[in-house]
């Protein structure tokens, strides 16, 4: 038997989660030999690993301390997609006048319980993929409990013993929690919890202007929420472009959300009513009373525990664990997928660096992480993706840029949607459709950066994606367009006479 675990509301479907993914009721298989495999953690670079490696024939142990399906299942991708999904919905109805639908304010309204309600149905339904029966049903031994290192072959979890030819560290990582005075004197929201309210907060400040802020905040400002935003650079998503980040600023304003810039939280309290921030920015400072406070200020990863050192398994605590390009750990080994070990941390990241980790540590392989081309999306309303180099990245790699850049209120799609804030904008190496990096900004910029990833992937440039032929009309149009602008470049001065001499001559 497995410790209980609880989530809270403690419903219907928190319990049919908690029955798939840690079910009190499930016992620990008997080790039998050594394990091909022995994986710790559970989220998605340690089911994917599992999965692919048994799949194979390999003998796998998975190790899972809190739920399966890890922080995407639980607490991150799902549940936040299901909630911004009712946000823009009651925002696209609200905002209705301009596609001729007449519509009183009164007459639409957010059950914010019933959104939650829905968010927890949905989790737990999707759950069955990372369940643990399912795994053990792929040849999985799942062993759910505590597990860490004896030494550098073995790994215990409770009484039992597992030894290993190869290991995987994935545990993945937590919300980072700045040190701000009073922080741990307060009940605040992360990730991990802002998904168990049942009441609509009234007033919600968040602190960090990341993606997981943004998208948050937005989403409660559509709800219904007075949210503020403190942000400590100058801008919000301080890793994108500037004018991409321009125009999803534009949009949480309209939505009702207010922005602190270049601010610091110097102070936070709480009393039986609320919960008081002191907010220092551009030499004044600002009181703010609230009902709840979000911290999204990025990721820690979860090195505690594992007894690394017993392992030879070097990490920093911010960063976490130390690999090679082929993922390897300073224990050859043992490696390390996903947010333990990568800067990139998303879900897909971790799915393409176990499979990777499966051919390099089961069999000779020597692929590098390196080499995988990872896209990226923050799913406001609207979404930023990307894939490659920023300019700048170029830039200072000493790689001379041409920069092309597609509006999308010249898209005929987007113009009919009435969703013309955002561009395409694309990176070449200059003189060539060699296609460096590229940034979207669109009501749906994840699905269409995929198109700009698969060029890059299979090296094909410019010039090919302005021959596909794309539906019309549709937003991905904006794409074709790009290879298009590209091509106009081609016809130089020279060329162009002599193709109007020839035209002249062919007349």
């Amino acid at each position: 038997m497995t410790d209980r675990i609880q989530l809270l509301p403690d419903d219907e479907f928190n319990q049919d989660l908690i029955k798939k993914v840690h079910p009190a009721d499930w016992s620990n298989p008997s080790p039998n030999g050594r394990y091909n495999l022995v994986i710790i953690g559970a989220g998605t670079a340690g089911l994917v690993t599992a999965a692919g490696a048994a799949g194979l024939g390999a003998k796998v142990a998975l190790i899972e301390r809190g739920l399966m399906g890890g922080d995407c299942l639980n607490t991150g991708c799902v549940p936040s997609k299901a909630i911004i999904s009712s946000a823009r919905a009651i925002h696209k109805i609200l905002n209705s006048k301009d596609l001729g639908i007449e519509l009183a304010p009164e007459a639409a309204s957010v059950n914010f319980q019933e959104v939650m309600q829905r968010m927890r149905k949905l989790r737990a339904e999707i759950s069955q993929h990372d369940s643990a029966r399912r795994f053990q049903e792929l040849g999985v031994d799942v062993f759910l409990g505590e597990g860490h290192f004896l030494d550098r072959k073995t790994i215990k979890i409770g009484e039992q013993t597992l030894h290993f030819k190869k290991a995987v560290i994935a545990t993945g990582g937590r919300p980072a929690v700045p040190d701000i005075p009073g922080i741990k004197n307060i009940n605040y929201l992360t990730n991990e919890n802002i998904f168990s309210l049942t009441e609509l907060p009234s007033r919600l400040a968040v602190i960090g202007g990341g993606p997981i802020g943004c998208e948050l905040a937005q989403t409660f400002a559509r709800f219904g929420s007075q949210v503020t935003l403190i942000e400590s650079h100058a801008q919000i998503l301080s890793r994108e472009d500037k004018d991409a980040a321009q125009i999803i600023q534009q949009q949480l304003e309209r939505d009702g959300v207010k922005l602190v810039f270049n601010a610091n939280t110097s102070l936070v309290s709480e009393n039986e009513q609320e919960k008081l921030l002191t907010i220092e920015t551009a030499g004044q400072t600002i009181k703010l009373e609230v009902d709840e406070v979000l911290i999204a200020a990025g990721r820690t990863p979860n090195v505690e525990g594992l007894e690394l050192e017993r392992a030879g398994v070097e990490y920093y605590p911010l960063s976490g664990v130390i690999v090679n390009d082929y993922l390897q750990t300073t224990n050859p080994d043992i490696y390390g997928a996903g947010d333990i070990c990568s800067h990139l941390k998303f879900t897909h990241n971790a799915d393409f660096q176990a499979r990777l980790v499966i051919g390099n540590a089961l069999f000779p392989g020597r692929s590098k992480a390196s080499r995988l081309i990872v896209p990226w999306c923050t799913y406001t309303d609207p979404e930023i993706a990307h894939v490659g180099l920023y300019e700048h990245q170029a830039r200072e790699k000493g790689i001379p840029v041409n920069t092309f850049i597609q509006k999308l209120d010249n898209v005929d799609r987007a113009i009919l949607d009435n969703e013309t804030a955002g561009f395409v904008k694309v990176h070449v190496k200059r003189g060539t459709d060699q296609i460096l990096g590229a940034t979207i900004v669109a009501a749906h910029a994840g699905d269409l950066i995929s198109e700009i990833t698969l060029a890059m992937q299979s090296r094909a440039g410019l010039k090919k994606l302005a021959s596909v032929i794309h539906p019309y009309p549709t937003q991905a149009d904006a794409i074709r367009k790009i290879g298009d602008q590209f091509n106009r470049t081609r016809l130089t001065p020279f060329l162009k006479s002599l193709l109007m001499k020839w035209l002249k001559w062919t007349r």
